[in-house]
Formats: structure tokens, C-alpha cells, sequence
């Protein structure tokens, strides 16, 4: 498994993080809360990218899962170990020894520990967003049925078209793919091996992958928003997100 320079690639965003920095079961995490009434027995597990639950980026668009009813909980599944915020767009980064340290078994018992916390905390049902790495664990999760309803965009570490069987045949959990015009770790291939495993309906829960022309691996949360079609594929992306949660959460 590898990642990829687009991983790494993109701005940062402008903007006041409106949530907060605390820990559950131990483990730093980013919580958005709605400040309208929300079911305390629901959370949306926001899986980031490799630069973690600190990146602006990923704070803000937490918020605004928080602004549409979602209590929102990004988890540092990377122990205090994420890539640095200075990593973004450098192409000297040594990406594949980082990612060497912060693999399955480094990274998932962090983000199992957060799941515990909240279940401990009167949680009872999960859904999840994934970007980049972070689609990999939605993926996990689903094949345990520990979520009620997936959202990937631009998903990365994905064995195809394993991950995907696997997927179809396991999870009970509806899929949304965000997809894009260039992306070495969910391209076309990827995308359209989804649509003839998933597509048609031959997935009972429920399938559905949103493409969004002129936009790169990265682009739903590391996007460049000076751009026409990144700018829409960023806010389509979220808003089907949203659309997707409130359908099926």
C-alpha cells in the first residue's frame, strides 16, 4: 500500500474552527457539536486525511457537519504523530517512511479506543466520513458493520477490486463515493469497477458516486478553492455527504 504526491498537495483554508480540542478514552480528538437539538445517541466519525484531526481544513468542514445537526468527532488516529502542517505541498516529504510508522495496526486501536469512549459515552449508532487515508478505515468499519451509512472521498490505501467485493458482500452500511478526474489511488478503473460491483441497484443498501470533473485527489478538503471546478466539486462533495447522512443516518 502507498500513498501518493497528491496526498500531500494542496491550501489550507481560511477560517476560525468553531469545536473544540479534547480527548476521549485517552485520545486527542476535535469535537463539532450542534448548536441545535441533535440526538445524543448518534456521531459522525469524520476519518481525516494523513495531516490529522489538527489541519484548519479539516476543523472547518467538521463545523460544518456540526451546522447541519451531525455531532462530528475527527479522532487522532495518529497518536500526536500526523503529518506536519508544514509537509503541505512540499514534494520533498518522505511520505512512504511516515506512512511506514502509521500503518493498520499503529493506527486502528487509537481509533477503536474513540469508538469504546463514545459508545461509553451513550453513543449507539455511527456514521462515517473518510478522506484520503481516512477512506480506508470507512471501508473497515463498514465490513464490520460498526457503521450505519459510508461517505469516501478520494479514498486512498484501497486494495481494488477486493476492498470493494469485500464491501458488497459484508457490509450492511449505504455507499457514497466522491470521486475525481485524477487520482493514482481511486482512478477511473477503481471508479467504474465500483459502479459494476455496487451500481444498478445490485446493492441492496444503497449506491451512489458522485464525479466531479477538473478536480484532483485531495480536492474535498485540500482543494484550491480559487478554482471554478474545485471550488464546486468541495461544496458538492460536502453538501452530498450531508444529503447521503440525512437519508440514510
Amino acid at each position: 500500500m502507498s500513498l501518493c504526491k497528491h496526498c500531500i498537495s494542496g491550501v489550507r483554508h481560511e477560517g476560525t474552527p468553531e469545536g473544540k480540542e479534547t480527548q476521549i478514552n485517552g485520545v486527542d480528538v476535535y469535537i463539532a457539536t450542534p448548536t441545535v437539538d441533535y440526538p445524543k445517541d448518534k456521531a459522525l466519525l469524520y476519518l481525516p486525511d494523513a495531516f490529522g484531526h489538527k489541519l484548519t481544513n479539516a476543523q472547518l468542514l467538521a463545523d460544518d457537519y456540526a451546522r447541519n445537526g451531525f455531532y462530528t468527532v475527527i479522532p487522532d488516529y495518529f497518536n500526536g504523530d500526523a503529518l506536519p502542517l508544514d509537509a503541505l505541498g512540499r514534494a520533498d516529504f518522505d511520505l512512504m517512511k511516515w506512512l511506514s510508522n502509521h500503518m493498520q495496526e499503529q493506527t486502528r486501536p487509537t481509533l477503536d479506543k474513540v469508538i469504546a469512549g463514545l459508545i461509553e459515552q451513550g453513543v449507539k449508532e455511527f456514521v462515517a466520513v473518510g478522506y484520503c487515508f481516512g477512506g480506508r478505515y470507512v471501508f473497515d468499519l463498514a465490513f464490520e458493520n460498526i457503521i450505519k451509512a459510508s461517505v469516501v472521498c478520494h479514498p486512498s490505501l484501497l486494495k481494488v477490486p477486493d476492498d470493494l467485493e469485500k464491501y458488497a458482500q459484508s457490509s450492511k452500511a449505504p455507499l457514497l463515493i466522491n470521486s475525481c478526474t485524477t487520482d493514482t489511488q481511486f482512478p477511473h478503473e477503481a471508479q467504474a469497477q465500483a459502479d459494476t460491483i455496487f451500481g444498478q441497484g445490485k446493492f441492496g443498501p444503497g449506491y451512489e458516486r458522485a464525479y466531479w470533473e477538473g478536480c484532483t485527489h485531495g480536492f474535498a478538503v485540500r482543494g484550491g478553492l480559487s478554482d471554478p471546478k474545485v471550488k464546486a466539486g468541495k461544496e458538492g462533495a460536502f453538501r452530498n455527504a450531508v444529503e447521503w447522512f440525512i437519508k440514510y443516518a
